[in-house]
């Protein structure tokens, strides 16, 4: 993939705008579990994603983590270079959830383009204006739906990226992505499984019954 297959204003870029951004692009790999972003403390640049998947989470001063979204193939990172946003006032870490190849634009060299180009200007506002809207709709999660349908919701999503009914993953990470506790969610996932709706073993889940899943999750799926 070439940059252009990434920001649709390509096209109305300048030959020297596009030189900048070619000169300035790497491809970078991180390994799964590396945290690529680390809020304030730096600005990676963007991140415009090639192969594996990108989380983005908030991180509590008590330590508990909050899954924002995830951005997979052909997604851009766009906090990551939260330096170009000076209106950001909330801290947002980004780690690689599997093993990730992606193209990495210095935060100072796009900037110098989106000063000189009003379309990638805009593109940029539409993109932060997607993001926000995710953010509002999780807020809007956490404070008024029941965890049994978010975290029904959220297996279905974790199938979906597996593709697989059958999931490798701890009570521990469905409860940082849900921004809950490890013992709340091992609660939920026991009821799910007398009602039939999953299988428990040691370090995975299986999905029995999708349709009454999605049912409950229906006010929780995107």
């Amino acid at each position: 993939m070439e940059l252009s297959d990434f920001l649709p204003f390509w096209s109305r870029l300048t030959e020297e705008q596009r030189m900048i951004l070619c000169d300035a692009a790497q491809v970078r790999r991180f390994e799964k579990g590396r945290v690529v972003h680390r809020g304030s403390e730096d600005c990676v640049g963007l991140l415009l994603i090639l192969h594996g998947r990108l989380r983005a989470y908030v991180l509590s001063d008590e330590g508990k983590e909050l899954t924002l979204y995830r951005l997979l193939e052909r997604d851009i990172c766009l906090f990551s270079a939260s330096c170009m946003m000076r209106s950001i006032e909330f801290e947002v870490m980004v780690e690689a959830e599997a093993d990730t190849e992606v193209i990495h634009l210095p935060a100072e060299v796009f900037r110098r383009v989106t000063e000189q180009s009003a379309p990638a200007a805009n593109y940029v506002n539409e993109l932060m204006a997607t993001r926000f809207s995710d953010v509002m709709w999780l807020m809007d999660q956490v404070l008024s739906k029941k965890m049994d349908g978010r975290l029904a919701a959220l297996l279905l999503e974790e199938c979906e990226l597996a593709g697989s009914d059958t999931l490798s993953v701890t009570h521990e990470q469905l409860a940082r992505h849900l921004g809950s506790a490890r013992e709340v969610v091992t609660r939920m996932l026991k009821y799910f499984q007398n009602e039939g709706l999953v299988h428990l073993t040691r370090g995975s889940i299986a999905l029995l019954d999708r349709e009454r899943l999605s049912a409950l999750a229906a006010d929780s799926l995107r």
